[in-house]
């Protein structure tokens, strides 16, 4: 993250003793990315963190390849693959490929269980529902359509008020999910130029540490392989941090977004970057001004891209017979744009109400059996001309 954060008790510098009441030293634990040598938290724990009383299996599953895929454009209801639950376990992988994987998931249970992905960071949008994050970092408030950015290493625990209605979509990215280089200054402050600012963005709060001998359960993702382990220690029980790396929230509805004369390309829409591939949104937003605009989007091939649109709310200007929770996947290599009519309806039009998440990934994604269980079969002949 662009900005430092401290919360709770910390000593004044970093690696030195730091005592408690009856003299016992608090344990420091460095969080830091790339090596020491980018951002990085200094966490002060009542108890070592190292402490594990068990290490076990752990068996989940996702969605298989559908290792016969066809290269073409699909749409699909993400809805048809929901199953019973909790905020990890309740996820169907869509897509993947070595950068990034993306999950559909209908939350029904909660979980005493904690969860950590050890090899990725996270972003889960939250397209029902609200609740708390729980995290070593102290409490966040989620909100429906929040963005809750979660880097990789992090315990933590989603807890919902309602179970009756959870939706989430979740990127999971192997590199480090970044605030885009060139919303930010050198000094790491984002640009009044840029679609959200520090103000946009919320970071937890820290809670009384938890300070419980006992046997805790933290279940542990190493890319597709999970482990349960046993911790001695409640993993909670931080008496202070500091630093840059922590879970924050922003909201799609506090996007900012740019209206151009004439159509912008979805590159004008970003919202996150990281190796790879990007994330872009679309929000309500007056269209394109020029006298003989054409607001619905051109013709596109992407050559180098595979695009994907999870579709949040609203009615999208491009593209009929599409409900919230409905995924497309454009590939590269096969054009794609406005079905017949949409061009034609969308001139003259001065705003769209639409929310929308879009991931491009710049290598070709794979397809899991979800694709294949939930897809339109006839999408293909959509452009045909009745």
């Amino acid at each position: 993250m662009p900005f430092y954060v401290k919360q709770g008790q910390v000593p004044h510098k970093r690696h030195i003793a730091f005592e408690k009441e009856n003299g016992e030293l608090y344990r420091e634990e460095l969080f830091s990315t790339h090596g020491f040598s980018n951002i990085y938290s200094n966490k002060y724990h009542h108890n070592m963190p190292t402490k594990a009383l068990e290490v076990a299996p752990y068996h989940l599953g996702h969605g298989a390849q559908w290792e016969d895929s066809l290269v073409q454009n699909y749409k699909l209801d993400s809805r048809t693959a929901d199953r019973e639950g909790n905020f990890f376990s309740a996820r169907n992988k869509i897509f993947y490929n070595n950068d990034v994987a993306l999950y559909t998931a209908k939350v029904t249970q909660d979980t005493q269980e904690f969860y950590r992905n050890a090899y990725a960071d996270e972003v889960v949008f939250v397209h029902e529902g609200e609740g708390t994050l729980y995290s070593e970092y102290g409490t966040l408030e989620i909100k429906k359509w929040d963005y809750l950015v979660i880097p990789r290493g992090t315990t933590h625990q989603l807890k919902f008020n309602d179970y009756s209605n959870v939706r989430l979509f979740v990127i999971e990215a192997f590199s480090m999910v970044e605030v885009p280089k060139h919303f930010r200054n050198e000094y790491g402050q984002l640009l009044e130029s840029a679609p959200y600012c520090e103000r946009d963005l919320r970071t937890p709060v820290l809670q009384d540490a938890v300070i419980e001998r006992g046997a805790f359960p933290l279940v542990c993702k190493f890319g597709d392989k999970y482990q349960l382990t046993t911790l001695e220690w409640h993993p909670f029980d931080l008496v202070g941090w500091d630093g840059c790396v922590y879970p924050w929230a922003f909201n799609i509805t506090e996007y900012a977004p740019k209206v151009g004369k004439i159509h912008l390309p979805p590159s004008d829409h970003l919202v996150f970057t990281a190796h790879n591939f990007v994330v872009c949104n679309f929000v309500p937003r007056p269209y394109d001004f020029h006298e003989r605009a054409i607001p619905a989007p051109y013709y596109h091939n992407n050559i180098d891209s595979d695009e994907v649109l999870y579709y949040v709310d609203g009615d999208f200007m491009s593209r009929t017979g599409i409900e919230a929770g409905y995924i497309t996947l454009h590939q590269k290599g096969v054009a794609h744009g406005p079905q017949p009519g949409r061009t034609e309806a969308s001139i003259g039009k001065k705003e769209t109400y639409e929310y929308a998440v879009m991931v491009d990934t710049f290598a070709p994604l794979k397809l899991t059996e979800h694709v294949q269980n939930c897809m339109s079969k006839d999408y293909n002949r959509s452009w045909l001309e009745n």
